[in-house]
């Protein structure tokens, strides 16, 4: 990606020392960056830290060199704002257009994406204000993530904790990802003249901020391992990036969010719940059990077709005498998008995936197609993974299917933007 002019706020929150690592994380990828601090984000860390680190003096009064004009003129150059963390104050001003530093300031002027990153404690979170002026600023365009679940200031635990910034790096380069003008609160605001209702625009990945609030969504992801003897097993090339990608992408559009993971190559997101699983059998009673009260289950896991009929008690040896090999005989594994399908309760929507591969007797697509049919599903999201061209990439391509007949192609991008496209065309189904 070109170097892009982005924003660092900080509020006053313990956190703000993760700031700092953001703000490596997006010079080392080249960006140039500007941090504005609230006042109070500087009893945790220094001015004289941020200048060093980003390279641009630091203020947080619209008086410091005011011939530049400030306090407009940084919003207005730059193509991205990211404050982390949000503090509740900071959220409550910036909801009500509140002016009274530079850092609000710089959010009343800004035209680009702006992304917003809570931190606080889970009473300040889930307080009724909070949640409303969450709300107002999500309304507005503004993308506003879901804090991380986990240890918070001194003994408390609970919903509120700053995201890691690996996390909020990625959401930020999704919004830089998205066409000029696209997102951002530029991008939604009313035009009195017009006389019509103002559609919301999509945020990073084509989320709409805050559309699967409320909503509980189930995700599978990995591959299953089905052991052989206690060293050995039988498994696949699934990374688990795309199911990864789509309860991060869920999670930032408001869902609760439960992961079922199997074997994975990339950290679960933070605010997830997570269970663990390494079979076919383990993933089907884990997804059985936590897709009863969900809105939504998407299974994208790969889940061995196949498990050994025995496990050997010991490992495997080769016999000194003889050059055969042992014989292991398979059986098949259960059926768990079926399975989901014909336990659903009213109003689920079920999103299944196929990895296929075109041959003598159909194409991709049409094997994809015959497996829709089958399983019974609401959507079937299929991966082309001929000669190994998703497995274990950063960047895919799928064709979303649809019960109806639609056939939605999704150009090559991240997975984190294929997984916003796939939320797309999930969130109608649940009006």
């Amino acid at each position: 990606m070109a170097s892009r002019r982005i924003v660092l706020g900080v509020g006053g929150g313990i956190a703000a020392y993760k700031a700092a690592l953001l703000l490596r994380r997006f010079k080392e990828a080249g960006h140039d960056v500007r941090v504005v601090p609230t006042e109070a984000a500087l009893n945790f860390v220094g001015a004289p830290t941020w200048a060093a680190l980003s390279g641009h003096p630091v203020s947080t009064s619209v008086w410091d060199e005011v011939h530049e004009v400030p306090h407009v003129r940084i919003g207005q150059q730059a193509d991205l704002v990211v404050v982390a963390p949000a503090t509740a104050d900071l959220l409550a001003r910036a909801a009500h257009g509140l002016a009274g530093d530079l850092l609000t300031n710089v959010l009343l002027t800004a035209r680009c994406p702006v992304l917003l990153a809570p931190a606080m404690h889970t009473e300040m979170w889930t307080h009724p204000a909070t949640v409303a002026n969450v709300t107002i600023l999500r309304e507005r365009g503004v993308t506003v993530v879901e804090p991380a679940s986990g240890r918070l200031t001194g003994a408390d635990t609970g919903p509120g904790r700053l995201p890691e910034p690996e996390e909020l790096f990625a959401a930020a380069m999704s919004l830089l990802e998205q066409p000029a003008g696209a997102v951002g609160p530029g991008a939604t605001a009313p035009d009195p003249s017009a006389g019509g209702s103002v559609t919301q625009l999509p945020a990073a990945g084509g989320a709409v901020p805050g559309d699967l609030a409320g909503r509980h969504v189930v995700v599978s992801a990995g591959g299953t391992r089905e052991p052989l003897d206690p060293v050995r097993f039988l498994g696949n090339r699934s990374s688990g990036r795309q199911g990864i990608a789509l309860a991060q992408t869920a999670l930032e559009r408001g869902a609760k969010v439960t992961l079922v993971a199997g074997s994975i190559e990339v950290a679960v997101p933070e605010g997830v719940d997570v269970v663990r699983v390494e079979t076919a059998l383990q993933m089907r009673e884990a997804m059985n059990a936590a897709a009863g009260g969900a809105d939504v289950v998407v299974m994208a896991a790969a889940v061995a077709d196949f498990r050994p009929q025995s496990v050997a008690e010991h490992k495997i040896k080769k016999s000194a005498d003889s050059e055969d090999a042992p014989v292991i005989t398979l059986v098949r594994n259960p059926d768990i998008l079926a399975g989901l399908v014909a336990a659903r309760r009213p109003g689920q929507i079920v999103v299944g995936f196929a990895a296929e591969t075109g041959d003598e007797t159909g194409s991709a697509l049409q094997h994809a197609t015959a497996k829709l049919a089958r399983k019974g599903c609401d959507l079937l999201v299929l991966n082309d993974v001929a000669a190994g061209k998703v497995f274990g990439r950063e960047d895919t391509e799928v064709t979303v299917l649809g019960a109806d007949g639609s056939v939605t192609a999704v150009p090559a991008g991240s997975k984190t933007t294929v997984a916003g496209a796939i939320w797309d065309a999930v969130h109608p189904l649940l009006a």
